[in-house]
């Protein structure tokens, strides 16, 4: 994994980059005083997390932290702050974790190996979809590539109602959300679920997603879902949970509230 540090205090920046050096999961670590030299280190590197100091004079974590999944939206994020009263405005950013300083060499490991754990699913099963954070799905722990955007949120819909049936109509509601689905979007509707059954094929996983009478659904005995284990009671899984649902798909707001209140109940 490749990191950054931000913090405007530079022992603090020393400290957290030599904390990140002794761990195992780190390859690479760079650390910056100031946000804008990080942000234009970002654009030119993929970065896997950025660990974040939050009260910081001019462009503060939080505002950071947006301006990089901006620019990097799959790049963890993880708060390190002494002020725990910005917690719950850190997690409107969907950060990876929040930990209060001074952090243990011990707290700041076991989030960066939940930070990596999130990105590739460890149980290699055959078809594993990834609804924590971003919506991924993975074929013998190989990522799916989606030839087109709206396919691959037409499949995160299907997810998300967990083997319900939908019509095309209500897939269209929600993932073209205000639009008028008239004849013209009807036929570019056809257009997307062809590129997604086609892609599904291609990965020799087609059996997770059926048509029938016009009704889509996907089989939830056909994949495992961090999502799905999550609601059937797994601990490990509801442990993993960060606040962050399909990103960045609106429609999923609900669902992400459900798991949210289903696990502070847990606590």
């Amino acid at each position: 994994m490749k990191a950054i540090c931000v913090d405007d205090e530079p022992l603090a920046v020393e400290y957290t980059v030599n904390q990140c050096a002794q761990l195992p999961q780190i390859d690479e670590v760079k650390g910056f005083t100031d946000a804008g030299e990080a942000l234009a280190y970002l654009r030119i590197h993929p970065v896997d997390i950025a660990l974040l100091d939050i009260n910081m004079p001019g462009t503060d974590g939080i505002t950071l932290a947006s301006r990089i999944k901006q620019i990097r939206p799959k790049t963890s994020i993880l708060f390190l702050t002494a002020y725990k009263e910005y917690a719950f405005d850190a997690y409107a950013v969907h950060p990876t974790g929040y930990l209060l300083k001074p952090v243990s060499l011990e707290k700041l490991a076991a989030e960066i190996a939940y930070a990596h754990r999130s990105e590739v699913p460890s149980a290699s099963p055959h078809i594993f979809i990834k609804a924590f954070g971003y919506f991924d799905v993975y074929a013998d722990g190989r990522p799916i590539a989606f030839k087109l955007a709206k396919s691959k949120e037409i499949l995160a819909f299907l997810v998300d109602k967990q083997g319900s049936g939908v019509t095309r109509a209500e897939v269209f509601s929600a993932v073209w959300e205000g639009q008028l689905y008239d004849r013209r979007m009807q036929k570019q509707m056809d257009v997307y679920i062809r590129s997604l059954r086609d892609t599904l094929r291609e990965y020799g996983i087609s059996e997770i997603m059926e048509i029938e009478k016009g009704i889509l659904r996907v089989r939830p005995d056909a994949f495992t879902c961090d999502a799905y284990l999550f609601f059937s009671g797994d601990s490990e899984m509801i442990n993993a949970y960060r606040g962050e649902y399909m990103n960045p798909y609106s429609w999923a707001s609900m669902t992400e509230g459900i798991l949210t209140w289903s696990q502070s109940k847990t606590e």
